[in-house]
């Protein structure tokens, strides 16, 4: 008789758990969309940069660095391959890395984790509207992919198999500007609000049913399918009711939140939440504030308050699958920026001395294994989207 374990129970024994239905499909599915970033790069004329693990300066700030002795040297595990990829780029034009990322992230959110794998192309003479093409053709060709090879796996997840079949181009297009007017606005408040009746209405419907499974099997004479039947809802029904009694708890915060925001901060995870629930594609969120975002990204030249980067949030609630941004190459304005940013220009000297012998305009993205496998098979959390997680507080093995 299936039996209801806890989440940390299934992880505790991961290495046995890979053996039951739900694991295999993921990892057959994280399996295709790995296969499909390659085959989608390699056939648009990228060539692959094997990028290096152990670097000696941060890409992403260094409060989530890993450190570690090197000989005696103070090195650390890779953020990103990016500034290693923009040295290649000038000379291959388009390259791309797929490798192993470590964050020393102080998180236990359900999209974190301490080690993750990441693609990252980059590209010379691109700008920022050709860049937003790219991880739009990206997202689109692996998703379809994914409903070509793995459609069996997905409805065995319970994956929304409509919804991935509307991720076409075009996506949505925000500016960060029209974002923070989204939240802070009446209609999100009342979009919450309504989804809070929306999540107690699907909590008290879930709550009778598993009520009266209860009763019907505390009186018996059910025939063996039908217990067996049961007993596979039973845990199923309990995990969702605990999952809406998490959202309705959050609702309200996440309102409090969202009418607060002030322009000038980082989206945290609950904005993103809000702007790609509100959406059914995926959602670009482009020219964020200078100071959130990192040192090596341009300032865009007609509006110095904000950078040419991008982010894309995965819709439905999913939040963001990819960052990316056009690459600040004049050398006067990323050594100011690398001052600013209090970091040793010394570390950089490699980085700087692309810009001093010559550069291109250039950019690239970020996209995340596990958070794109977690959205497209609606997964909660991105644990469940690799074979043996890390987690800030855990490790299992």
């Amino acid at each position: 008789t299936p039996k209801d374990h806890g989440v940390e129970f299934l992880m505790r024994n991961r290495h046995l758990h890979l053996r039951s239905r739900k694991p295999w499909c993921t990892m057959r599915i994280r399996h295709t969309v790995i296969d499909a970033i390659r085959r989608f790069f390699n056939d648009n004329g990228f060539t692959l940069i094997d990028t290096p693990i152990f670097t000696a300066a941060a890409g992403e700030g260094e409060q989530t660095l890993f450190a570690v002795d090197y000989f005696g040297q103070p090195m650390y595990l890779t953020q990103t391959g990016q500034l290693y990829l923009e040295s290649a780029a000038m000379s291959f034009g388009k390259v791309y890395c797929f490798g192993p990322t470590f964050r020393a992230e102080k998180s236990k959110t359900r999209r974190h984790l301490t080690e993750f794998w990441m693609v990252e192309p980059e590209v010379a003479f691109i700008d920022l509207p050709e860049l937003l093409e790219l991880a739009e053709n990206c997202i689109s060709s692996l998703v379809a992919r994914v409903l070509k090879d793995n459609r069996r796996e997905l409805e065995e997840l319970g994956a929304d198999i409509a919804g991935l079949e509307n991720i076409t181009p075009p996506f949505v297009r925000l500016t960060y500007t029209e974002a923070a007017e989204i939240l802070t606005s009446e209609r999100t408040q009342r979009f919450l609000a309504e989804q809070l009746e929306q999540f107690k209405t699907q909590k008290a419907a879930l709550e009778a049913e598993l009520a009266q499974i209860e009763a019907a099997d505390k009186k018996g004479g059910l025939k063996k399918w039908q217990q067996e039947k049961n007993a596979r809802r039973i845990p199923e029904l309990r995990s969702e009711i605990a999952e809406l009694e998490t959202k309705i708890q959050n609702n309200p915060k996440h309102a409090e939140l969202a009418a607060g925001f002030q322009w000038g901060k980082d989206l945290g995870g609950s904005d993103e939440t809000i702007i790609s629930l509100m959406h059914d594609k995926p959602v670009f969120v482009t020219h964020y504030p200078r100071q959130a975002k990192a040192f090596y990204m341009k300032t865009d030249r007609s509006n110095p308050k904000v950078v040419e980067n991008l982010d894309l949030l995965a819709p439905q609630g999913f939040g963001e699958i990819i960052g990316g941004s056009i690459r600040e190459d004049d050398y006067d304005a990323l050594l100011a920026r690398i001052h600013e940013e209090g970091y040793n220009p010394d570390d950089y000297a490699w980085y700087l001395d692309l810009r001093k012998y010559g550069s291109v305009p250039h950019g690239g993205f970020g996209l995340g294994v596990e958070r794109t496998v977690a959205w497209l098979t609606g997964q909660r959390h991105i644990r469940h989207c690799i074979a043996f997680p890390r987690l800030m507080d855990k490790v299992y093995f």
